[in-house]
């Protein structure tokens, strides 16, 4: 019978933590266990393991020390999620371990993604135990707004319980967050205090405000998205800004760096980063010229977070140097706002890899002194004026090689307080080095002009430099972010900036070309994969805020004086150095190009095995040629970077490189074999020394015609200029005829302006007359109605006095009256009673009558009175 296969079952997993470890650990796999253990915890990390596993391995070391920290707080479970027999393998599918899941309580998991390093791991986990940030205070809102990382706050009056409306939702996309983005850059707020919400313009309970600090900041819109905690998140992922980013390769094989590269020029920018440290002065120093450089408008909402961070900075310096900021302060008032513009001269020679770079800058004085003018915008016929005086005062700088920068100023044509400043110098490679050893500071210019508008000599030495080199000769005074506010509006060459935590990717650095012996490890370069060039920042300088921006405005002028970094290879792995000569980066140009002799080069590769058996040919060839007319070098292109112009995309490549025609170099053909008969026949037909013979009569007859040729074709280029000339000269004359025309046409605006002036005058005398007319008939006016309502008063009295004497009148008729009948009826009695009561009776009627003529003496005294009153 046919025997059946036998297999070794696995062995049993062991401990792979050690058991006085804080961390538990489920080497069998059980994932339910877990579970179960995780109800009981708020917070719990599960680290899921392969024993075999060397990352699994190097990580188990961070993780013990982060519970070591945590693990009163949050529960720590490792599970091997490689045995075949347990759960967590049957449950889960992972392409790569270690790998860390989160919880908080019933939300997650959250996958870590970062580093596997301890701090960076702790980190995270306090961002997950803590995922919101409680600002009470003025001060804490400020210090949670000029952090670089976007930021996200929401306001809720703590009033209800067990908690307000919607808290638990924005606590969840907080959550949600750090779920979608293992870097969390976006840092979430819960503001409590109404007056500080008022602070950025929250007032209802409940509303969401993503702050930016250049673009205007934003709430979040209720009437159109949903409250939801993924809407939240979603929407503050989409409209977050994004001044840095970090880059942190995961170290396997990923698209990170090329993905970004690709967007445009990036400065990448090497700080030694330690996620748990509360200050960050570097990390703090980079945010602010990031926010100057990106801070297009000028925006108001960025002020006071730069005020914030720079508090420190501002005091320092003020109580150090309190002069110095105020000269530098006049030094450079002048240009605070130029308006310049660049002029390449045409090269000395076709090779030549030197510039003679003018700027033209247009500034404006009272008189002779210079004035703080602003000119915010440049104005296109100023900038043509100014071009236009350079050329025609021949103000042509004329040095082949210059190692100083030589200023002249000149007036203006069109304007007696306008003056142009002129800077030239030569732009080569060596540029940089000159920077770093000028020590002198430009101070401002005292203009004075001779009769035909120069400066004078002696004020050369003082005169205002480039505006892009200004701050590269002061070193030791920090400048306030006046110098790169918004250029990466104004320039072409927009930056992308990225920080990379040194401690963790500083090979990245060293491939860029930074240093390895160094022991700060703070480097900085510019990467731009269109232009297939970078530039490195010296590390000789500190890496600061005005390093920085000196290094980005380099970088972004029209005529960049930064120097290209080349990566090259120090070692010369050529033995025979005195046959074939071993070319590096370094020496490339002094070997190809300055050298007086005919130069073959042989471009290689290590690893290519047709190129390694070229050399016993190129060995015979160098010991053929003779050695002071020819030179035989090779050049390894994997181990040194070469100018794009020199760059080849096929091994083996052969250039040759006649001695007077340097720049004319010459391919060998790929259709002929490599050997040694067809090298020496292409050197020779190529070469300067090839035609040694002398010249037939024949040849004398060719060299004259061709000399012919070309004293015509010279005649004919002489009479052209002189037609341009004469084209020149008669559209002077009609601009001269136009300028006279202006000048007419400018006297008679002015007596226009005049005689408008006269007549505005006038106006304005007979408006001031009619205005004092109409001031006192308005006062005549006020006392005719105060007079007026004066008698309608007294009207009104006597009106009420003829009233009270029609009442009085009357009552004095009826009272006499009955008076009349009264004395009817004593003379009716008089006459019945006896003769003895007459007298009785005349004397009581004498009484009575008395007595109301004293009630009417009465009476009419008092309606007297009441009258009178």
């Amino acid at each position: 019978s046919r025997a059946k296969d036998v297999t070794m079952p696995a062995k049993l997993p062991v401990n792979f933590f050690s058991t006085r470890s804080p961390v538990i650990d489920l080497f069998r796999g059980q994932l339910d266990y877990a579970d179960h253990l995780r109800q009981d915890s708020e917070i719990a990390l599960y680290f899921f393991y392969a024993p075999w596993c060397g990352q699994s391995v190097a990580a188990r070391e961070e993780i013990e020390r982060v519970a070591s920290r945590l693990s009163d707080q949050v529960l720590f479970v490792a599970i091997n999620c490689w045995w075949n027999q347990g759960k967590c393998r049957k449950q889960k599918h992972f392409f790569y371990f270690p790998a860390i899941h989160l919880y908080h309580r019933s939300f997650g998991p959250i996958e870590y993604k970062g580093p596997m390093s301890a701090v960076y791991i702790e980190k995270f986990v306090r961002r997950v135990m803590r995922p919101l940030l409680y600002i009470s205070s003025r001060s804490k809102l400020l210090d949670f707004l000029s952090n670089y990382e976007p930021g996200v706050l929401g306001y809720f009056e703590f009033n209800a319980s067990p908690q307000p409306p919607g808290y638990l939702t924005f606590f969840t996309s907080a959550l949600h967050s750090l779920k979608k983005d293992y870097l969390g850059t976006i840092r979430f707020g819960v503001i409590t205090d109404k007056h500080v919400a008022e602070e950025i313009s929250l007032v209802h309970s409940g509303s969401v405000y993503l702050h930016r600090h250049v673009n205007t900041s934003l709430i979040y819109p209720n009437d159109i998205m949903n409250y939801t905690a993924e809407n939240i998140c979603k929407w503050a992922l989409e409209n977050r800004e994004m001044l840095i980013r970090w880059l942190r390769p995961h170290g396997g094989k990923s698209l990170l760096l090329n993905n970004e590269l690709k967007k445009g020029p990036a400065l990448l920018i090497f700080v030694p980063y330690n996620p748990l440290a509360e200050i960050q002065p570097l990390l703090d120093e980079i945010t602010k010229v990031a926010l100057e450089y990106h801070n297009c408008n000028k925006s108001q909402a960025a002020e006071p977070d730069l005020q914030h961070l720079g508090d420190s900075d501002s005091s320092a310096f003020d109580s150090s140097v309190p002069d110095a900021h105020t000269k530098l302060a006049e030094t450079f008032s002048i240009t605070k706002y130029p308006c310049c513009n660049t002029v390449v001269l045409p090269q000395w020679h076709s090779i030549s890899r030197t510039h003679n770079v003018c700027e033209l800058c247009i500034n404006q004085t009272l008189g002779v002194k210079p004035n703080t003018v602003n000119v915010p915008h440049c104005n296109f016929f100023e900038i043509e004026a100014a071009l236009d005086s350079f050329y025609l005062q021949e103000h042509t700088f004329f040095q082949v090689i210059s190692n100083t920068i030589e200023c002249s100023n000149f007036l203006s044509f069109y304007s007696p307080f306008n003056y142009y400043t002129a800077c030239c110098r030569t732009v080569n490679r060596h540029f940089l080095s000159f920077l770093s050893s000028e020590k002198t500071i430009f101070q401002t210019p005292k203009v004075a002009f001779s009769s035909h508008g120069k400066k004078d000599k002696g004020d050369i030495q003082n005169s205002i430099p480039h505006i892009e080199d200004r701050n590269c000769f002061i070193r030791d005074l920090h400048i306030s972010g006046t110098n790169i506010t918004g250029l990466s509006c104004r320039t072409n060459k927009t930056l992308n900036l990225y920080l990379l935590d040194s401690n963790l990717f500083w090979i990245y650095a060293e491939r860029l070309g930074a240093s390895r012996s160094t022991h700060l490890k703070e480097f900085a370069a510019i990467v731009d994969l269109k232009e297939e060039v970078h530039y490195v920042l010296d590390q000789n300088q500190s890496l600061i805020g005005s390093t920085l921006e000196n290094f980005i405005k380099n970088f972004s002028i029209l005529y960049s004086p930064l120097k290209r970094h080349l990566v090259d290879d120090a070692s010369n792995h050529f033995h025979v150095q005195h046959v074939i000569t071993e070319v590096t980066t370094s020496t490339f140009h002094d070997i190809v190009f300055a050298s007086e002799k005919n130069v073959l080069l042989l471009y290689y590769a290590q690893w290519c095995g047709f190129c390694a058996s070229l050399n016993h040919i190129f060995i015979q060839l160098a010991r053929l040629l003779p050695p002071d007319n020819f030179t035989v070098a090779r050049i390894d292109i994997t181990r040194n970077d070469l100018p794009w112009e020199f760059m080849t995309d096929r091994l083996p490549t052969i250039l040759f490189f006649p001695h007077q025609r340097k720049e004319q170099s010459v391919k060998f053909p790929e259709d002929f074999s490599v050997n040694l008969p067809n090298l020496l026949k292409f050197i020779l037909h190529h070469s300067s020394l090839s035609s040694s013979a002398p010249c037939t009569k024949e040849c004398l007859h060719k060299e004259t015609v061709l000399q012919q040729g070309h004293i015509s074709h010279l005649e004919k280029e002489i009479q052209k200029l002189r037609s341009e000339i004469g084209a020149l000269h008669q559209a002077h004359d009609h601009l001269e005829a136009q300028l006279f025309e202006a000048r007419r046409e400018e006297q008679r605006l002015q007596q226009q302006k005049h005689i408008l002036e006269k007549q505005h005058r006038t106006l304005q005398l007979h408006s001031e007359q009619l205005q004092a007319t109409f001031d006192q008939k308005n006062r005549e006016l006020l006392e005719m109605a105060e007079k007026l309502q004066e008698l309608a008063d007294a009207s009104e009295n006597l009106l009420k006095e003829n009233t009270l004497l029609r009442i009085l009148v009357a009552s004095r008729e009826g009272k006499l009256q009955s008076k009349d009948e009264t004395k009817e009826a004593l003379q009716s009695q008089q006459m019945l009673s006896n003769d003895n009561n007459v007298l009785v009776s005349t004397a009581t009627a004498t009484s009575e009558e008395k007595r109301i003529d004293n009630m009417d003496t009465v009476e009419t005294e008092h309606s007297s009175k009441n009258r009178t009153e």
